[in-house]
């Protein structure tokens, strides 16, 4: 579900191109806002959209891409908060108290956008979707580089801390442990901390 989002300017697009994108994402979250996650299809998209279904199965592929396309685009705006927002979130602090702050609010991120992390699911693709380090991968490996954790295998321990907090986590929960969002929020922030600070232990 932690989309691969580069690290850096995005790649440039044509004019054209970038107003449909925009008015397409626009359009998605008001029919999700009004419909909910279950009646979002790439035929209503397009017709709500006043676009070609053609369009929009360029922009998209598939349904799934739709709501990849919706995870990636908040996801630039989470990653601009890591790379430069206030400590201990952004940079300035101990790379613990980062580690820590970071999977807090990836907590409140993912279960914020459950729905939708859910729906980008595409069980035709290979998880995690695309060939680049997802975005957590990458910023927790660089982390742990700067704790002294002795002989370890620092992109393998990434691997699997990433994989403890981003998307699967919430595949685990049952829709009761899941209707109360800030209750398990709080629990899979609390249960991170934990983790990070035993395994991070000198």
């Amino acid at each position: 579900m932690d989309q691969p989002v580069v690290w850096g300017a995005p790649p440039a697009e044509r004019a054209d191109a970038a107003r449909n994108r925009l008015h397409l994402l626009t359009t998605a979250r008001q029919m999700l806002a009004e419909q909910g996650p279950d009646r979002l299809t790439m035929d209503g998209l397009a017709e709500r959209a006043g676009l070609g279904k053609g369009t929009v199965f360029r922009r998209f592929g598939t349904r799934a891409g739709i709501f990849q396309a919706l995870l990636d685009d908040d996801e630039k705006t989470f990653q601009q908060q890591v790379l430069s927002g206030s400590p201990p979130l952004g940079p300035g602090a101990d790379p613990l108290d980062r580690l820590i702050a970071y999977g807090r609010a990836r907590a409140g991120f993912m279960v914020s956008h459950r729905d939708i992390a859910r729906a980008a699911l595409d069980c035709s693709q290979p998880i995690p979707v695309g060939r680049q380090a997802p975005m957590s991968q990458i910023h927790i490996r660089v982390l742990l580089g700067q704790l002294r954790l002795g002989p370890v295998d620092l992109d393998m321990l990434a691997t699997q801390l990433a994989a403890a907090l981003d998307g699967p986590v919430l595949l685990y929960l049952s829709s009761g442990e899941l209707a109360d969002a800030a209750e398990v929020e709080h629990r899979i922030a609390q249960a991170w901390q934990d983790l990070v600070e035993r395994v991070c232990r000198p």
